[in-house]
């Protein structure tokens, strides 16, 4: 079981934004910006290229859906997508706002984010879901 699937079962916390009977959605404890979110599916797949067809459609209308609604929540210039896949092996979507190209980074972090800060930014991204 990877962590993500045990995020998703609710045996590790998270800070959810979304969730459907197939996705879930919750903030990056490593955000490179604020609101930035990972976007996994319930079924338990490496590589998100593994994910049939149907399931993979289906994952990014719901990661559209979710950046809509970051974008409503954070002032940003648009929502970038990014699909690395390397450090957990559970496919997953990085939803990060963007003000530049350069906020893609993944070599840079928002320093020391609060629990505080991270449950308000899920909530309100929540709230526009």
């Amino acid at each position: 079981m990877t962590i993500f699937s045990k995020i998703i079962a609710g045996e590790i916390p998270s800070y959810k934004v979304a969730e459907d009977e197939k996705f879930y959605a919750f903030l990056d404890i490593n955000p490179i910006a604020w609101g930035h979110t990972l976007v996994v599916p319930k079924q338990e797949v490496d590589y998100i290229f593994d994910l049939d067809d149907q399931l993979l459609g289906e994952m990014a209308v719901f990661s559209k859906k979710v950046a809509k609604a970051i974008k409503e929540a954070i002032p940003c210039r648009k929502v970038g997508m990014a699909v690395l896949g390397l450090e957990v092996p559970h496919a997953h979507i990085h939803l990060v706002p963007l003000k530049n190209e350069g906020d893609m980074d993944f070599r840079h972090k928002v320093e020391n984010p609060s629990p505080e800060k991270m449950q308000e930014i899920a909530d309100l991204i929540a709230s526009h879901f």
